[in-house]
């Protein structure tokens, strides 16, 4: 009988204990940290193969080494990184495309692009229903952001590289006559044509405003009829493809101005040395700068990929270190915490420190170069913060 009691005396304890455990508040962690992503997925649109592969083989490069870098240390919370990349060959349509494949099937929470202006504008929309996270690292058209509270980019504007040549030609190379010819198809072309057109006509005269297609490859004509006005400088605001075939025409004709373009002419100094000797380019870093954040980016990806970063490369790698912070700082894979977190990014990068207006654009300082022996040589610095 006593056994018996002892028992069932047992049995009850055991059920009271499990009752009051049941009881018993949850831990801090349980309550307080929901699980986390074993991967946090990041998308890169751009072109990765044809004329302008060298501009999204850049952007993807620099996001995959801050990616690398990042996770080595050991991720966003534990989570690591993956960069999905998708060739958007430069056309709106394979930009879309690509866009919905990524939020569709990959699952990505953040898009790091697209890289050229023309892509990013016909991804803009959906994305801004989407609500989803957007950094371009390159698009500089000034409708990117506008509109777009979800949409940011870590480059500077058309009208801010435009305006920035049209003063450096005036002040700087004494310029009082300019002549401007550009790609009428390719809004980014356009947007830093205009800019410059209008900021050089305050202070001198611009004798001619050209416009070419995208298939044109013979522009001696067009070129005869500038060099009849005899301008000071040309504005070429177009992609190395492009501005290759032109330079090389002005060398062979002979004319005597200086030309000057915009950050689509970086790299040039790897195929068109000869032809760019001399000439200027507005852009978003310089290989030369000292900066120990500069020189430690080029090391790491001279090492990962053995070969010299453009400024585009450095984009992408700035961009993703700043949706990392922002995802980081969200501490959430959420679409509307990740947008929040970017809003109020304040972070060194390669190309500058970032901090966005309220439009999502940064202000980014403006270094122009000038193309000396196949080298990058400041020639100045303008704005930044």
């Amino acid at each position: 009988m006593k056994k018996k009691i002892s028992s069932f005396m047992i049995v009850a304890v055991l059920i009271l204990s499990m009752v009051m455990a049941g009881c018993a508040p949850s831990t801090p962690a349980a309550t307080t940290e929901a699980p986390k992503a074993e991967v946090i997925k990041l998308g890169v649109i751009g072109p990765l193969t044809g004329d302008y592969s060298q501009y999204g083989v850049a952007v993807e490069e620099g996001a995959k080494l801050a990616a690398e870098e990042i996770n080595a240390a050991g991720g966003i919370n534990g989570a690591m990184i993956e960069i999905i990349a998708y060739d958007s060959k430069g056309d709106k349509t394979e930009g879309v495309n690509a866009y919905n494949r990524l939020r569709d099937q990959d699952g990505i929470v953040g898009l790091i692009g697209g890289t050229f202006s023309g892509v990013t504008l016909a991804i803009k929309e959906i994305a801004v229903e989407d609500g989803m996270p957007v950094l371009t690292p390159t698009a500089t058209n000034l409708e990117v952001t506008l509109n777009a509270p979800n949409v940011f980019r870590a480059c500077y504007t058309d009208p801010q590289q435009g305006s920035t040549a049209a003063i450096f030609s005036a002040e700087e190379l004494g310029a009082m006559k300019a002549a401007v010819l550009y790609n009428i198809e390719d809004p980014y072309s356009e947007g830093l044509a205009v800019a410059f057109r209008d900021q050089f006509a305050t202070t001198g005269t611009v004798t001619n405003y050209e416009g070419y297609t995208k298939n044109d490859a013979d522009f001696k004509s067009v070129l005869t009829k500038i060099q009849a006005q005899d301008p000071d400088v040309l504005f070429l605001p177009d992609y190395i493809a492009k501005v290759g075939i032109i330079l090389a025409q002005v060398q062979e004709m002979g004319m005597d101005v200086i030309c000057i373009g915009g950050d689509g002419w970086d790299g040039i100094e790897i195929d068109y040395a000869d032809v760019a000797e001399g000439h200027y380019l507005v852009n978003h870093y310089a290989k030369t700068d000292p900066a120990e954040i500069v020189q430690n980016f080029i090391t790491a990806y001279e090492t990962k990929w053995t070969k010299s970063p453009n400024a585009l490369a450095a984009l992408g790698y700035d961009s993703t270190k700043i949706m990392a912070d922002a995802i980081l700082r969200a501490g959430s894979t959420e679409a509307a915490a990740i947008v929040e977190a970017l809003a109020a990014a304040d972070m060194d990068g390669v190309a500058g420190h970032v901090t966005f207006d309220e439009n999502g654009d940064p202000n980014k300082s403006i270094t122009i170069i000038q193309v000396i022996n196949g080298e990058h040589v400041v020639a100045g610095k303008v704005g930044g913060n």
